[in-house]
């Protein structure tokens, strides 16, 4: 009969499974979603199940780092940056118009399956030198989710929704991190967050100040301004 600590540490398991499919379904709503304001939600939604993730990994490995690292995630991540967002930029998040994008929803849900079968794939490789079992579910999802992020910042238009992209292609690439190495030095991960935060604070103002001065954020249009 299993013991009681292989039962708790395999229904760990089971449950960084489903914050890691949960996860997924994340980035696809990110794909999925044409409102500013819902982006941004869904980004925090992502976030914590980051950070549940980080806190079973954190657990499985008495890893005090992953633990810190998950409660950092929900600090910054679900709590600051999004504050940030509503400070700096209220109009464009509050804003009821569609996200201008390359592709419509159904052909870019159709692009993002084939980018996660194509994750999973390249990661068959390492998953034979993983670490433990989690890495197994992490990894391949992590560069799903990553491979999303990065289809959002190429196909979306504006900037807010392509700063958001580029938040949740940080997501993806962590996400896969803290299963191949649990023990990462917590200065690193610190440093990766608060390189987020700076970064997501300074294209908010620039953001701010691109709205106030030409009246839009699309790329595009902006790239087509010229000088009189």
């Amino acid at each position: 009969m299993m013991h009681a600590t292989d039962s708790t540490m395999l229904l760990l398991t089971e449950l960084n499974a489903l914050a890691a499919g949960f996860f997924l379904l994340t980035a696809f709503g990110l794909i999925a979603t044409r409102q500013v304001l819902a982006c941004l939600k869904i980004f925090v939604i992502q976030s914590l199940f980051l950070a549940a993730s980080a806190f079973i990994l954190g657990y499985q490995n008495v890893s005090a780092s992953l633990v810190v690292v998950g409660g950092i995630t929900v600090g910054v991540k679900a709590i600051l940056i999004p504050w940030l967002f509503l400070r700096t930029l209220e109009y464009e998040l509050r804003s009821r118009r569609e996200i201008s994008q390359v592709f419509n929803i159904p052909t870019s849900l159709l692009i993002s399956l084939a980018l996660v079968i194509f994750a999973y794939f390249i990661s068959l490789p390492l998953l034979e030198a993983a670490p433990n079992a989690a890495a197994t579910v992490n990894l391949p999802i992590g560069l799903g989710s990553l491979l999303l992020g990065a289809y959002a910042l190429t196909v979306r238009r504006e900037a807010v929704p392509q700063v958001i992209a580029i938040l949740s292609m940080e997501n993806g690439a962590f996400f896969a991190g803290i299963s191949i190495a649990p023990d990462l030095p917590l200065i690193a991960e610190l440093a990766a967050a608060f390189d987020v935060l700076i970064i997501t604070r300074v294209m908010g103002v620039l953001t701010m100040k691109v709205h106030g001065q030409i009246g839009t954020t699309k790329v595009g249009e902006m790239v087509a301004l010229k000088e009189e």
